[in-house]
């Protein structure tokens, strides 16, 4: 679909109607109060302005109109691109926290030694976990996609700070070793509980990905009044075969961020990797 910007009014019937009147004003003016023509030139002029204001207010109706629905169909194309941009994403954190948690859970496997065998049997049991949640989200999703208006999709509680533990506990089950700093937060918006949880999701897996079974620290805490969370790991561990995702993880986040004026700095620090995210501690 082509993108389109928000259209405008053309109001210009209303300014050609204005200038016809003045004109005939003026002309009414120059006749003078003794010239035998002005009664015609009055009627003719009475007429005219009746006329030009008739057409500047039937003009300025259908102007209307056409604004109306060029507004609406502005308005709905906005709604697909943002239900879109929101599919999207789901998918790739469908993509990118299940499968890319069970390829990485598969490859942390095969650097334990061969007498660990109880250790791939707790990666053989992950894996299977994380195939059956990936693949119930999956279902969710579908049914989601091929709901009609008359019969409504479940949905899908949002993310709050309740849910922070099973978010560090799945990041600790694939093999990473978690130092937590988190504040007393208090009170946060939704909105920004949401982009929270998105964050520190996303920092984890990627750092999974790039580092496997690494140590991390992760901060979350106040700082005036923004709320900041800083994900720091140690660097990959020997003999680590980095997993790349497409990088529309650390892009989304940034949308996100945007979107409650807060900021992403990202970069390598030491022989690791930094996230650090800032955001304003109530939703805008």
């Amino acid at each position: 679909m082509e993108h389109r910007g928000r259209p405008s009014r053309d109001s210009r019937a209303w300014l050609i109607a204005t200038g016809v009147l003045v004109v005939l004003l003026l002309a009414l003016l120059a006749l003078g109060q003794d010239s035998p023509y002005l009664i015609v030139a009055l009627s003719l002029i009475v007429a005219a302005a009746v006329l030009i204001t008739t057409w500047a207010f039937v003009r300025s109706r259908a102007q209307r109109r056409i604004y109306e629905d060029q507004l609406t169909a502005w308005a709905s194309e906005r709604a697909v691109q943002t239900e879109r941009l929101r599919i999207a994403r789901d998918l790739h954190d469908l993509a990118s926290h299940g499968l890319g948690l069970m390829t990485v859970r598969a490859a942390t496997a095969t650097l334990t030694g061969e007498e660990d065998d109880a250790e791939r049997r707790r990666a053989l049991t992950d894996i299977e976990r994380l195939g059956r949640e990936t693949t119930t989200e999956l279902r969710r999703m579908l049914a989601l996609l091929r709901s009609n208006d008359e019969t409504p999709a479940p949905l899908q509680p949002v993310d709050s700070l309740a849910e922070l533990p099973r978010i560090i506990d799945h990041a600790r089950r694939a093999g990473l070793t978690i130092t937590v700093h988190q504040d007393d937060l208090g009170d946060l918006a939704p909105g920004v509980q949401l982009t929270l949880c998105a964050i520190i999701r996303e920092a984890l897996a990627n750092t999974l990905q790039h580092a496997g079974p690494t140590t991390v620290d992760l901060t979350i805490q106040r700082t005036g009044e923004a709320v900041s969370v800083d994900v720091r790991d140690a660097g990959p561990v020997p003999d680590w075969r980095p997993h790349p995702g497409t990088g529309n993880g650390l892009r989304g986040l940034h949308e996100r961020l945007t979107i409650h004026h807060g900021t992403l700095t990202t970069g390598q620090v030491d022989d690791g990797f930094r996230l650090l995210a800032q955001l304003p501690e109530k939703s805008t």
